[in-house]
């Protein structure tokens, strides 16, 4: 049904059509369309794959591993030693290495220590860390980390929409604001003529001074020239509205110069609720963001805490010629190979001043994160003041504006009977249209105040 709707708002400006109905693009349509097929949205959801191919990264390192190895030597006829050895390995989240393996060796000359039945030999076994590397290994951490980014796409997409909200909603109110005024200045000039044309017959017949159609003439002149930069703004935030309509192919769409925007005053009012905007910047994007760098430099502190501690690793496996024997195993009896590394530095420097460097880091962006939180309130709290005072302004305005109208149409009733001038009438129009043009800024400006809000708590087009 949109698509239908914006087949008939949105068409090429080349095309020329005879009859055109003009058109009413809405600010909640526009959105929906902003949001739906706007490059920024599609690199918003872009990340969100990033996010995911960086989790899969990770994961890789947790694949099994089959491996081969075939090491041959023959010389003078004779062979020396043919060492062939195929098996997998097993990396698991918990730490432990699984491994099993098939090793069938010969020849004249083979270490005795590679000697095996002549059917080869099955070790199945694993290799855990009981020192460095039990609570948190690279592998590990690499994992943790990715999936801690993929969680900070979520935050970087809301944040992407959240300016694209924001740029969208100043974008059109300036256009419809721009349109708002073109209208005024339209409806300026028709009455500037109308007052020409019949001072200009009042002068013929005798009843104005000729200086009275020069001041008519030259107010119909300067509301023309306001007219023709109107129209030359209204052009301006036209092609800028463009920039953020594109259809479901990608292909941007140029606005029927018929359409025309939401009008800038409606009678739904616009609401904010302060307190549960106050509540959201707890959960402001940006601060998400932080959060998330904050949890990454935690994995890295824990990993440089675990080089304090000494290497211990441990292998096991258990020794067979066939399947059959596995579940006869007995654990250190008969059939089997063990070992036992050990190492650790004797003074642990680097370690250490890893560990502290990584919780310098830390420090320095929690400071980073208290001094975002405070700017993001004290932002919030400016444009909840600004929100008010708009509303404040529009208010006050308005009645000012009906004030000058009264003041304009009791000046024209003292001018049809010859009491006021041509110019003072003038002089009373012109401040209307002037306080006009002002309370459709004040009414735009209130629009975009609502959106600069809702952005400050970290909230877009949900």
């Amino acid at each position: 049904m949109k698509r239908i709707l914006f087949t008939i708002l949105l068409i090429a400006s080349s095309l020329n059509l005879q009859a055109q109905q003009t058109d009413t693009l809405t600010f909640e349509t526009y959105l929906e369309w902003v949001k739906a097929y706007h490059p920024l949205s599609a690199q918003a959801d872009i990340m969100l794959t990033m996010g995911d191919m960086e989790v899969r990264t990770a994961r890789g390192g947790f694949d099994p591993l089959l491996y081969g190895n075939l090491d041959k030597k023959s010389y003078d006829e004779k062979t020396y030693y043919d060492k062939r050895e195929a098996g997998i390995s097993i990396p698991t989240w918990a730490g432990i290495e699984l491994n099993g393996a098939f090793e069938q060796n010969s020849g004249q000359y083979l270490n005795p220590e590679n000697s095996l039945p002549s059917g080869g030999l099955l070790s199945a076994g694993a290799s855990v860390n009981l020192g460095q590397g039990l609570i948190l290994d690279d592998r590990r951490a690499g994992l943790r980390k990715a999936q801690i980014y993929q969680q900070s796409t979520e935050s970087e997409r809301k944040s992407m929409l959240n300016e694209l909200y924001l740029q969208a909603t100043d974008t059109y109110w300036n256009w419809s604001l721009a349109h708002a005024n073109k209208a005024l200045l339209v409806e300026g000039v028709i009455l500037a003529k109308m007052r020409f044309q019949g001072v200009k017959i009042s002068y013929e017949q005798g009843d104005f001074p000729a200086i009275d159609t020069v001041e008519a003439a030259s107010q119909l002149l300067n509301r023309e020239y306001n007219l023709q930069k109107a129209e030359n703004e209204l052009f301006i935030r036209t092609q800028n509205l463009n920039n953020f309509l594109w259809d479901d192919s990608g292909n941007p769409i140029v606005l029927n110069q018929e359409t025309l925007p939401e009008k800038l005053y409606t009678e739904q009012a616009l609401i904010l609720n302060e307190e549960e905007l106050r509540v959201l910047v707890a959960d402001h994007p940006e601060l998400m963001l932080v959060d998330y760098e904050l949890a990454s430099l935690n994995v890295d502190r824990r990993l440089k805490a675990q080089q304090i501690i000494p290497v211990v690793k441990l292998k096991y496996n258990f020794l067979t010629e066939n399947l059959n024997q596995f579940d006869q195993a007995s654990f250190f009896e008969n059939n089997y190979k063990w070992g036992l590394t050990v190492y650790t530095p004797l003074m642990w420097r680097k370690a250490r001043g890893g560990m502290r460097m990584a919780e310098a880091k830390i420090d320095l962006k929690q400071n980073s994160r208290d001094l975002k939180e405070l700017q993001l309130r004290t932002k919030l709290e400016n444009e909840l003041n600004g929100w008010s005072a708009v509303n404040y302004q529009i208010n006050t305005y308005t009645r000012n504006v009906a004030a000058l109208e009264m003041l304009l149409q009791g000046e024209i009733r003292k001018f049809e009977i010859g009491e006021s001038s041509l110019f003072l009438v003038n002089s009373r129009e012109v401040s209307v249209f002037s306080s006009k043009i002002t309370l459709n800024e004040l009414l735009s400006k209130r629009k975009v105040s609502f959106a600069k809000t809702r952005f400050a708590a970290g909230v877009g087009f949900d």
